[in-house]
């Protein structure tokens, strides 16, 4: 007879999903209620309000799909783009990549805009697309990419874009409470982001934000939308202001109390808050890795401090270190994905597992993990080096 399953304690530190809060996997224990109880779509508006904070907006079609980030970017894509739009498509990773088959999946025109992974988008490249191509319907890129760790200017390209007409679409699933992340004041037309990664909220949920500009695009299309779920025509009847609401799904209840939790977490600490402590737990950790000798793919200016993308030493068989950190430390990290595969660790310090006692502690099995391989290094100085900077 198959028994109760009960997951053993990790310490996660990949790229998500990353730790989750005491209190937010308290909040998910709560009495179920009924998705159009009048509590719950009371909870429903301070939800909205609470990612119109963390998403610096006071758009109105802000709100949570009922699904992971992966629905958060079809949301957007499957909303805005028609068959035969041309829009401008930036990959420098594997979410590039995805934002890229969307496009496709629903009849727009690519214009691809391709840099090296571990760089960021190149905005003389955007510029030149948009110089070569006329009535481009949108420019889509990734924020924080979190197959490479690398962060690109969201602000300058977002500009860019309004600048031509074009709509702006962008993947903020990694730098969402990790990073600045300013979707008014950067005239960030669509985003979507997840929970898992610096909400410190279990993966299944996925906030999105649409400004005022993009819903006219949603109402104006010529078409219908493709998908009934994610047609923003028929949710906003749901996630609406006000207390009368169109039904339209059963909505994860206790999902949502969880996201609830891990928003009003977010608030307590302060946005500008938190993106300090993820700055600072980044130097150290970084601190520690150059002094075992380790070294990161990214350049300095752009580096992600949520996800740190780490260079695998010759000689050393980087499975065989995440295995040992997982089996006998219970820390788990990322391998490469793509053309990275095999040559990197992504190591990520996000929401509540960006602390100290985390930092220490993996520094300290990667140093182990490491020595054990053989890797020539001086045992001990990364946990004095990180301690001086984050303790």
């Amino acid at each position: 007879m198959i028994q109760p399953f009960y997951p053993p304690q990790r310490t996660l530190m990949g790229p998500g999903p990353s730790d989750v809060s005491p209190r937010v996997l308290a909040a998910m224990a709560r009495p179920t209620i009924g998705h159009l109880d009048p509590e719950f779509v009371r909870m429903m508006d301070e939800v909205k309000e609470l990612l119109q904070f963390a998403f610096q907006t006071r758009n109105p079609l802000t709100m949570p799909v009922s699904a992971p980030g992966s629905a958060g970017m079809e949301a957007c894509f499957v909303n805005l783009v028609e068959p035969g739009d041309k829009v401008i498509v930036c990959v420098n990773g594997v979410f590039g990549g995805r934002m890229k088959e969307n496009v496709e999946r629903f009849g727009g025109q690519v214009i691809l805009v391709e840099d090296d992974w571990g760089a960021p988008v190149d905005v003389a490249k955007v510029e030149q697309a948009f110089a070569d191509h006329s009535n481009v319907k949108a420019l889509a890129f990734v924020h924080a990419e979190t197959s490479t760790g690398v962060r690109s200017d969201a602000e300058t390209l977002c500009a860019l874009a309004t600048r031509h007409g074009a709509l702006s679409i962008v993947d903020a699933v990694t730098s969402l409470g990790g990073i600045e992340l300013d979707v008014d004041g950067w005239g960030i037309d669509a985003v979507y982001s997840g929970t898992q990664k610096c909400l410190s909220c279990p993966p299944g949920i996925s906030p999105v934000s649409f400004s005022e500009r993009a819903v006219a695009a949603v109402k104006s299309r010529k078409a219908s939308v493709p998908s009934w779920f994610l047609d923003k025509n028929l949710v906003m009847g749901y996630w609406g202001g006000g207390v009368k609401r169109a039904y339209h799904h059963t909505a994860p209840v206790n999902a949502l109390y969880a996201l609830h939790e891990a928003l009003v977490v977010l608030q307590e600490e302060g946005l500008e808050q938190a993106w300090a402590r993820h700055l600072r737990n980044h130097e150290g950790l970084r601190a520690g890795l150059e002094a075992m000798g380790l070294s990161l793919l990214v350049e300095p200016e752009y580096r992600l401090p949520q996800l740190n993308t780490v260079v695998v030493p010759d000689g050393v068989d980087e499975a065989a270190v995440r295995s040992q950190l997982l089996n006998r430390n219970s820390i788990e990290i990322g391998a490469g994905l793509g053309s990275l595969a095999g040559k990197v660790w992504r190591i990520g310090q996000m929401g509540h597992a960006s602390n100290p006692r985390n930092i220490l502690h993996c520094l300290g099995a990667l140093e182990s993990a490491l020595a054990a391989q053989g890797f020539a290094m001086d045992r001990g100085v990364a946990v004095a080096a990180a301690s001086a900077i984050i303790e």
